[in-house]
């Protein structure tokens, strides 16, 4: 993540502005004091501290901090965050995101600031939404990313479920569509998971299957993915839900013996 280099606090809150902006400069907007009061040398940090960011690299840092201020919202909606909750959380950067040293101490620094910081999850959702409005499949990730999260233990409890519902409508979907991404993991049969990964019931025609299939493939193509200009390990996960889409529809396809 080489747009890491411009995370200092005033900079990149100034950059984002809104309640993500000021979870970022809370998150890192003490990396450059710290290193004064340590003594190092200042000018190592100058050429971060570049006000100026890309618009990929803005659309990096909204998505990098709004979710993981997200998931710190989710991860505290039951009361005080515990070791096991915490213990998600890092095996989501370890495992799913598979982050580096650098980007890893990133994520967690703006879980920490989310948890202690203002901010509503509904309103990171909002100015995540106005960032990515227009693009369907990255807000269908972020809430999938929420999914994962909340119910890597096997439960959900009714106040983290509130939230990700909250989020799904802040991001224009219906409630059908958030019931369709709660069944998707818990469902009991294999067929049944399959149709909810392409947003489908069983009850659709062939050509449906295949429209949706062909769909979801072009959108969460990694190459497609990757010209969206998101941090390479959100480009994984993405990658990953490709996958998903494969198999569901090789799944449903030896079904119903579609050709």
């Amino acid at each position: 993540m080489a747009w890491l280099g411009k995370l200092i606090g005033g900079v990149v809150g100034l950059t984002l502005g809104g309640p993500l902006g000021m979870i970022a400069g809370i998150a890192f907007g003490n990396l450059f004091d710290s290193a004064d009061s340590a003594g190092a040398n200042r000018t190592r940090f100058q050429s971060f501290n570049n006000p100026y960011m890309s618009r990929s690299e803005q659309k990096n840092m909204t998505f990098f901090v709004a979710v993981f201020s997200l998931l710190a919202r989710l991860a505290q909606a039951d009361g005080a965050v515990s070791d096991k909750e915490r213990r998600t959380i890092e095996s989501f950067v370890n495992s799913d995101l598979q982050l580096d040293p650098q980007s890893k101490a990133a994520a967690l620094r703006v879980f920490d600031a989310a948890l202690h910081g203002p901010g509503t999850a509904e309103q990171f959702a909002t100015q995540f939404y106005e960032s990515f409005h227009d693009d369907q499949a990255l807000l269908q990730l972020v809430v999938d990313i929420l999914f994962r999260v909340a119910l890597s233990d096997g439960t959900m409890a009714i106040k983290e479920s509130d939230i990700i519902k909250n989020v799904t409508r802040i991001f224009k979907f219906s409630d059908a569509y958030f019931d369709a991404m709660s069944r998707k993991y818990s469902v009991a049969s294999v067929s049944e998971g399959a149709y909810t990964v392409l947003g489908l019931t069983a009850d659709v025609s062939d050509d449906e299957v295949k429209k949706a299939y062909r769909k979801m493939s072009i959108e969460y193509h990694p190459d497609t993915v990757q010209s969206k200009g998101l941090p390479e390990e959100f480009v994984k996960v993405a990658t990953k839900k490709f996958r998903e889409i494969q198999e569901a529809y090789d799944t449903i396809k030896k079904e119903r013996n579609i050709k």
